[in-house]
């Protein structure tokens, strides 16, 4: 028998899998054979107006602001994070045009390891409310951090240009502020710019804590953090592909809660809400973004190091960080010199803007599709009543008043990527004739535009 490779496998399971769910599924499926996701005419817009050369422009302005170190002035007009964060907000304000809510969201930090006197760390913070009274409540936060440091992390008064650390991360949010604010979604969209981040995370902990508080319902992160290269140390250029760094099961710090116990005692270690974050983005952001991958790496962040959606994870909610692919260290979190002949330093001159401009793409294309989709299904549950080899399914019905249906999803257990999929209508049961044992399933709400929502891994219903 000749071995069957991964695609010729998800082939046999979408062949394989019989669906049950009533006469209205059935009709349903009918109406829908067209591909789902949908491609959505706006989205591809979107991802058409991001332009490199304004990104390069706000690259360059954050930068002739010569040092946004999180200590550093906070009175003149032209120098420190002070003038840095005023231009922001200001920018956003202007191309926002009465659509974007732009506010500062600060507190006073006191002195700590990093921190050598109290400090107001503030946040810039552009809100897109969403258009859908069923969906306004669910947010979606993209961020980049606009403070800046050199060698030494206290020294905040030397020139410290942050060209790639983090302006081109700053200028991706802005940029997709400043596009996006001309379209409607569902959702809310949140772009934050925020301070501190070299100091220890201080920016966005503090929103994430606020957000957990006040039970806000973010349901997705993207941070964006070093975004700016195509080139490693020895020159070599992959302007193709972005790291989306995804954390699995969390640390832990004290005993697991049963949500996660369960999570890991079904096999689905690998089926956190944020891998299901990950999946969504990979998948939308290659469809919209043409010969450009995403990567998904299976860490929190690079190897003992950490982002500004940490804090996030850490509340609870699904967050995902991009980065270039290989980082050049020379240019970034370094004194401005020169060594034989080769400049050192976080500056302008090594950022690539269509690099950046893809990286954005990504971004906003999954914003976009999130925003535009319904809320991933709540409460769904694998029936485990009866011994048997097929998989009963149920879970809660979604309140948008365009949801169209729900699309069952699965793949093998070695398989990062769902490969089989089908569409079942509008109802809250399905059967499906594959055991449980053998694959991992989740299920996605789809609305009548045929947007489909992030999957959510069943847990079991004894």
């Amino acid at each position: 028998m000749p071995r069957l490779t991964k695609l010729s496998v998800a082939l046999l399971f979408a062949g394989a899998a019989s669906i049950q769910s009533g006469a209205q599924a059935a009709a349903d499926t009918a109406a829908t054979d067209r591909p789902l996701p949908v491609r959505q005419a706006e989205i591809d817009a979107i991802v058409k107006e991001i332009s490199p050369q304004r990104i390069q422009g706000y690259v360059n302005k954050l930068v002739s602001f010569g040092t946004r170190h999180t200590m550093s002035d906070t009175t003149s007009d032209t120098r420190g994070i002070g003038a840095a964060r005023r231009w922001i907000k200001s920018e956003m304000e202007r191309c926002g045009a009465g659509r974007l809510e732009v506010r500062f969201d600060s507190h006073l930090h006191p002195v700590d390891n990093r921190i050598s006197r109290p400090t107001e760390i503030v946040n810039v913070v552009a809100t897109l409310p969403g258009s859908q009274a069923a969906s306004k409540d669910r947010l979606y936060v993209v961020s980049g951090h606009y403070d800046s440091r050199v060698t030494d992390v206290m020294n905040y008064t030397d020139d410290a240009p942050g060209a790639n650390d983090d302006a081109s991360g700053t200028a991706a949010v802005i940029e997709m502020a400043c596009v996006m604010a001309r379209h409607k979604f569902d959702a809310t969209l949140v772009f934050m710019t925020v301070a501190a981040e070299e100091q220890g995370l201080y920016g966005a902990g503090h929103f994430a804590r606020e957000a957990k508080a006040n039970k806000l319902n973010i349901a997705g992160m993207l941070n964006n953090d070093i975004i700016g290269s195509s080139h490693d140390e020895k020159g070599r250029q992959d302007n193709s592909r972005v790291r989306l760094f995804a954390e699995g099961v969390p640390p832990l710090k004290e005993a697991p809660s049963p949500e996660l116990r369960t999570l890991l005692v079904t096999g689905g270690e690998n089926d956190s809400i944020t891998r299901q974050l990950a999946r969504h983005v990979k998948e939308t952001g290659e469809r919209y973004v043409p010969n450009f991958k995403v990567d998904i790496i299976y860490r929190r962040d690079r190897y003992l190091r950490g982002g500004d959606h940490s804090p996030f994870l850490d509340a609870g909610y699904a967050a995902v960080r991009f980065t270039e692919p290989n980082e050049d260290f020379r240019h970034q979190h370094q004194d401005l010199r020169s060594e034989n002949g080769v400049k050192i330093g976080d500056l302008p001159e090594f950022v690539d803007p269509d690099y950046v401009a893809q990286v954005a793409r990504v971004n906003a294309a999954s914003l976009a599709s999130l925003a535009l989709a319904p809320a991933a299904p709540q409460e769904v549950k694998v029936k485990t009543a009866a011994l048997d080899n097929g998989t009963d399914l149920a879970w809660k019905a979604n309140a948008e008043p365009d949801i169209a249906g729900y699309r069952i999803v699965w793949r093998e257990t070695t398989a990062p990527l769902w490969q089989g999929s089908r569409y079942v209508g509008n109802v809250t049961t399905a059967r499906v004739d594959m055991s449980k044992d053998n694959v991992l399933y989740g299920v996605q709400a789809v609305d009548k535009d045929g947007n489909v929502s992030p999957a959510t891994y069943p847990l079991p219903a004894r």
